[in-house]
């Protein structure tokens, strides 16, 4: 019996995106207003074509906006499409803190413990 395919979440696809340098630069320009693609181009030293497929990935993620004004596209942050990124770190985080506080415990003498 095969193993079950594992199940491909939209966060998969969000996190897929930011783990490329290149892409959370594009973000970082767009983040305070819409830019257009050659401009967002214009910052990098690779092809258009390189920076469009970037902006693909993103779009797709869900990551970007995409409005076209005449032949230009014009490109925007959609600060909404790291909520359930952000949700999956915000369910990790209580867990590690614990074991980090458990870790920092047992590594304290024994004499400094009682006193805390």
């Amino acid at each position: 019996m095969a193993p079950e395919a594992e199940e491909v979440l939209p966060t998969d696809d969000v996190l897929r995106a930011l783990a490329e340098p290149r892409r959370r630069r594009i973000l970082r320009l767009v983040r305070d207003r819409e830019r257009p693609a050659g401009e967002i181009a214009d910052h990098f030293d690779i092809t258009p074509q390189a920076v469009s497929q970037h902006l693909r990935v993103l779009r797709e993620a869900g990551l970007l906006s995409e409005r076209r004004d005449g032949t230009r596209r014009l490109y925007a942050l959609r600060p909404e499409a790291i909520e359930p990124v952000r949700s999956f770190l915000d369910d990790l985080w209580p867990s590690s803190l614990a074991r980090l506080k458990a870790a920092v415990e047992a590594d304290r003498p024994q004499s400094t413990r009682r006193r805390a």
